[in-house]
């Protein structure tokens, strides 16, 4: 059916039809679908079409021509008030005053009348040219006024009218129109002058539409002041103006002398020299001085409020500033005093950046606390807080974000809602990167699925995913946490150095150990080793120079390999990493008679002092004894550092085999570790009968989110059940309820936390990684409050030995059920929902005092809990009457007052690794600004990140088979030399007796914080110490068992010591109340142990599994970073060492290298070796 003419319009399609008006209307047509040619135009008109609208369009609401019309009013105006000074400096009353073309008066005979003579005040002299002028800008003006008041009108003719502006116009500007057809009004005196107060209002309107038409907004402080100026400058013109006009009646007043009286009688000051002489001049001086004292103190009231409210948001950060000098941006959601300090201390450490500026934009008012520390001189002049929010870019301006040469973007950890807080991050970051493309970004995020948003960024830092990685490796490498927090702080050694405790001393100097890197070809340290393996560099270059060699990067490839072993050769184009005090561009090297008998030859003892740092003799002597004989690869079923085979005597000093400079690819023992199917097998045989489930070694198939990094893993050779991931309830595979049930062979690693996120999975794969041996992988419970989901459990069903179990750590039925007994580590994750404590540090309260609990009811087990504050450390293990721990308060708050940014490290706590807060590692985002190597050597330290070719970190502990190497060099030579790892720190642990008096007498060799009479009682209980730890269990926690036979020996010295007689009494009191400490303690115990025992039978578990006496109450720990080379190993002592990757050579030697192996492995020892040993 056709259409007809409207609806064929409407079946049109939409085409323009000619330029579109953006500001009147726009012109749009429709052309029919046949393409016929009739044709209906339509106008769409955004405004009123008349002409009153597009008038006010041009004068009123178009930005730009409005500005430009204010513009031009605000020129007309100032030239009112020039010609109105000229009009004054060309008036001559001596020449007659009077009505033009009128008889003139003379001026000098009215000055004789004591009568005010009135025609002196309504008549001027005024020059035709310059009447002309005036008649011409009044006639403009009072035009431009009509039609501005017309475009204006609303309805109310009368608020038009009585406007203070309309008024003055109309005074200025109507008298002189009169005067074109009146003309003897020419000479009328007009007050021109008060065009100040329309140039002033115009000024306003002004800047306003400036503003607005280059889309900017100007600093409202700025605007206020301008206000003030021009109030001050108008009353001031005004007043000069009117009373000398005024004084034409009186005494003659210059201009230059009316001004003078303004600013004497407006400041106060009135000298007197200068007054008014007639009644209307003092008349106006009083109408002036009320409208000053109105007007102004308005306008410093609005300034003073505008001055506050700056404070509060901070400003801008000045453009000049920005061209000139480097500043960085820190963008937070709120800041604390910690947040804050930590920041700036560590952005601060560095020499090179002095010199820059902190912008920090919050959208916060600046906290109390933050505004007492910003104040401080050091700080007040290089740190710049803006109120404001990174999604503006108004506020991204006033930081000249587009200028800076970093931003760090930081995540509030204090939310309970962390996917909340990372969505708010994540804006931030686009934001940023949206208004300055150029500028670096620096981003902490906190939950792993939210860190491929952000991937664009420079440098990324996970929390949850360094946490947990973090927090699994304390479970395998004790005090791994510790270890890494030294490293990303920047120190310089200098903690402790006065404290009278030797482990203490040694504790400071080696956490002042940082990672530098520099290019082989330039560096002193490495450049000698050009062409020789990666092992003989790093052995030599720390056995010459105490700095220990990690890692390398190749010039033609952008990956950091930690350890790459020694097939790598050495080029000057590899940038090395090494662990050292300082950078190697700070060091000075002072060669001595040392250099002069090597050239000698001397290969004995050395005579002449050392090269700092010192390095070991012994080590030195050993490295040059070489006993070829013994330079085979040794078998990697060996379970210890084996003593070298002697062909003499037997009185003979053992030797080390020498580090090949390069590398014999049939005698290096990591090709072991690619055998560990061979090892699986004959596990297997050994086993009698036993039923074991094979492994296999891949890929997971499943991970829980986006962006985390493959890492080859121990596999189930089928997904388990999800039923059969349940600890605690059996299934129809399996009838298991308990973790005795299971009948695991090593101990749990049990986790406490709220929900199972995504960052859990991230602490179980580096407990899973493929160069763990199977025989060491530990049983994994999760510990849950709420029950985890369904994408989870679907990832962590592909690994062997991994089981949840709802419950809390505050109930000790869930502790027992989840085999508490039966593990080694309990590791207390920090729960989201304690962060809404109404006191921020309170949000640790509920972990501290349930962390206290189970340490007092499970006092063997290794507990390592994280905290949101570090402060709240000191309460860890918390003893309210021990004397030493008030001396290790004082020493921490005697280092803070020196500057120390790692004051809480001598807190045993932290030192011994049991105690961790995820705020510590914001360092590792602050130095990354200038070390961008940072993230990735700590991600790769932490297996999150799996480079081949690239080492992984491990421990071994060091046994009584293992003493016969001495020193920590000697042990770099032997583990060069036979499986090329690279130690890197020792993890020791020392037997102390917190006694209530200051311990004095503190030796060396035998590490007792206690009174010692006789050197043969040290003597004695270390000879019972080499007894006793002998019988341990061979693994990489620090649990002791020595404390019995310390208390036996503490007895011995008691009863000597009361032997002594009243010489002694005061410290035998001290012993006598230690004593009865002792056994109240002991009963306290034994209250706790029959609480467990009878839980424990109630839920119809076994008890004998658990010791009551076992506990770390008389044992200190702590991390020595890179120690120099003379120092002496001890018992107990574990090695952290970098492992080079197995698998990095196996696609090219495999096949010839697994059957050398094999053959070593066949006439070697039989028993297996334990992967955290050599």
């Amino acid at each position: 059916m056709p259409f007809s003419g409207e609806e064929r319009s409407l079946q049109g399609i939409y085409k323009p039809a000619g330029p579109v008006c953006s500001e009147c209307y726009t012109n749009r047509s429709f052309v029919y679908d046949d393409g016929s040619a009739h044709r209906v135009q339509v106008e769409f008109y955004v405004n009123e079409n008349t002409f009153k609208e597009r008038l006010k369009l041009f004068f009123i609401k178009n930005q730009r021509s409005s500005l430009r019309i204010r513009l031009f009013n605000f020129s007309l105006k100032l030239l009112t008030c020039l010609l109105y000074i000229v009009r004054v400096l060309l008036d001559n009353p001596e020449e007659g005053i009077g009505c033009w073309e009128c008889e003139k008066q003379n001026y000098t005979a009215f000055n004789q009348s004591t009568n005010i003579n009135w025609s002196h005040i309504f008549w001027v002299d005024r020059k035709t040219p310059l009447w002309a002028v005036q008649v011409s800008i009044a006639l403009i003006s009072f035009l431009e006024t009509m039609l501005l008041t017309y475009l204006s009108y609303k309805g109310n003719i009368w608020e038009q009218i009585f406007r203070i502006s309309f008024i003055l116009e109309m005074i200025n500007t109507v008298p002189f129109i009169i005067t074109i057809f009146w003309p003897p009004l020419r000479n009328l005196f007009i007050p021109v002058f008060l065009n100040c107060w329309l140039a002033k209002y115009a000024l306003e309107n002004m800047i306003n539409d400036l503003h607005r038409a280059i889309q900017r907004t100007q600093s409202a402080m700025f605007n206020q002041v301008l206000i003030l100026i021009c109030t001050l400058l108008c009353l001031v013109f005004t007043g000069t103006c009117g009373i000398q006009h005024l004084e034409r009646a009186g005494e003659k007043l210059s201009l230059f002398k009316s001004f003078y009286f303004c600013i004497v009688t407006f400041s106060t000051v009135g000298y007197g020299d200068v007054t008014p002489k007639i009644w209307p001049s003092q008349l106006l001086v009083v109408i002036m001085i009320c409208v000053a004292l109105v007007v102004l103190p308005l306008q410093f009231e609005e300034l003073v409020y505008l001055w506050m409210e700056r404070q509060k948001s901070g400003g801008n950060y000045s453009r000049h500033r920005a061209q000139t000098e480097k500043h960085v941006v820190l963008c937070v959601s709120s800041l604390k005093i910690d947040l804050l300090m930590d920041f700036l201390n560590e952005f601060y450490a560095h020499p090179r950046l002095q010199d820059y500026y902190v912008v920090i934009l919050c959208p916060t008012e600046m906290d109390i606390q933050v505004r007492r520390v910003l104040q401080i001189p050091l700080w007040s002049q290089r740190v710049i807080y803006l109120q404001g929010s990174a999604l503006k870019d108004q506020d991204l301006m006033r930081a000249k974000m587009d200028n800076g040469e970093a931003c760090f973007i930081l995540s509030s950890r204090n939310e309970v809602d962390r996917t909340a807080a990372d969505h708010q991050t994540i804006l931030r970051a686009w934001a940023v990167k949206d208004f300055a493309p150029n500028c670096p970004l620096y981003v902490q995020i906190l939950k792993p699925e939210n860190k491929f948003h952000v991937k664009f960024a420079d440098h990324v830092v996970c929390e949850e995913e360094c946490k947990y990685a973090m927090l699994a490796l304390n479970c395998v490498c004790p005090a791994t946490s510790t270890l890494i927090t030294l490293l990303v702080h920047t120190s310089r050694g200098q903690e402790g150095q006065e404290s009278p405790e030797q482990w203490q001393r040694m504790y400071g100097r080696c956490s002042g150990n940082e990672v530098y890197h520099i290019r082989m070809g330039d560096s002193k340290f490495f450049m000698e080793y050009e062409g020789k393996s990666f092992t003989y560099a790093a052995f030599h270059a720390h056995k010459k120079y105490g700095v220990c060699l990690i890692g390398i990067r190749r010039e033609e490839n952008k990956s950091i390999l930690l350890n790459p072993g020694p097939r790598h050769i050495m080029a000057a184009s590899d940038t090395c990493f090494y662990i050292n005090i300082t950078k190697e561009e700070n060091s000075a090297f002072i060669f001595k008679q040392e250099e002069k008998q090597k050239k000698k030859g001397f290969a004995g003892s050395y005579d002449g002092p050392s090269r700092l740092p010192v390095h070991s003799i012994i080590a030195s002597m050993g490295t040059v004894a070489m006993d070829l004989q013994n330079t085979e690869c040794r078998p990697a079923n060996s379970s210890k550092l084996a003593l070298p085979a002697e062909n003499g005597s037997g009185t003979r000093r053992p030797s080390i085999a020498p580090v090949l400079e390069l590398a014999d690819t049939s005698s290096l023992l990591p090709c072991d570790l690619l055998s560990d199917q061979s090892e699986d097998e004959m596990t297997q045989s050994d086993e009698e009968g036993s039923a074991v489930l094979e492994y296999v070694k891949g890929y997971p198939p499943n991970s829980p989110y986006i962006g985390s990094s493959p890492t080859l893993c121990h596999l189930l050779p089928e997904k388990a059940p999800f039923c059969c991931l349940r600890l605690d309830k059996g299934c129809k595979h399996n009838s298991f309820e308990d973790a005795k049930a299971y009948g695991f062979k090593n101990k749990l690693i049990i986790v406490s936390a709220e929900t199972a996120g995504n960052g859990l999975y991230n602490f179980i794969v580096p407990l899973r990684a493929y160069y763990r041996s199977r025989k060491e992988l530990n049983p994994i419970v999760l510990l849950l409050d709420n029950k985890p989901e369904h994408h989870f459990l679907e990832a962590i069903c592909c690994f062997p030995m991994v089981y949840y179990m709802e419950g809390t750590i505050d109930n000790l039925d869930s502790l027992l059920q989840c085999g508490i007994i039966y593990a080694d580590n309990l590791v207390v994750v920090d729960k989201e929902s304690t962060m809404s404590a109404e006191e921020d540090y309170m949000a640790d309260a509920k972990t501290i005092v349930n962390v206290q609990t189970m340490f007092r009811l499970f006092p063997s087990l290794s507990i390592i809990t994280e905290l949101t504050h570090p402060s709240n450390m000191r309460f860890m293990q918390f003893r309210a009457k021990d004397s030493y721990s008030l001396a290790l308060s004082k020493l921490e708050k005697r280092e803070r007052e020196n500057g120390s940014n790692l004051a809480f490290m001598f807190r045993l706590p932290f030192a011994a690794g049991r105690v961790f807060s995820i705020s510590m590692l914001d360092t590792l985002l602050y130095q990354s600004f200038v070390k961008d190597y940072m993230i990735t050597i700590t991600r790769l330290l932490l297996g999150l990140d799996t480079t081949p070719g690239s080492g992984y970190l491990c421990a071994m502990k060091i046994t009584e088979d293992d003493l016969w190497i001495r020193t920590y060099g000697r042990l770099f030579q032997k583990l060069c030399s036979s499986s090329a790892e690279i130690p890197i720190g020792i993890y020791r642990t020392e037997s102390h007796m917190f006694a209530t008096s200051e311990p004095h007498d503190i030796r060396a060799q035998s590490q007792i914080s206690i009174n010692v009479e006789d050197c043969e009682d040290t003597k004695d209980v270390k000879e019972h110490w080499g007894i006793k730890t002998s019988h341990h269990r061979n693994s990489c926690s620090s649990d002791q068992s020595e404390h019995p036979l310390l208390r036996r020996k503490s007895m011995q010295w008691a009863r000597r010591l009361s032997r002594k007689g009243n010489k002694h009494s005061s410290k035998t009191a001290e012993w006598i109340s230690q004593q009865r400490l002792s056994l109240y303690r002991r009963s306290e115990r034994q209250e706790l142990s029959e609480l467990v025992k009878n839980r424990m039978k109630h839920l119809g578990l076994p008890t004998t599994g658990y010791d009551e006496m076992n506990d770390h109450q008389n044992t200190l720990s702590y991390v020595l970073i890179n120690p120099p080379p003379d120092t002496r190993l001890e018992l107990n002592d574990i090695v952290y060492l970098i492992r080079s990757d197995p698998l990095a050579h196996v696609a090219n030697d495999g096949h010839s290298r697994k059957s050398s192996c094999s053959n070593k492995l066949g006439s070697g020892n039989p028993e297996t070796r334990d992967e955290t040993q050599l």
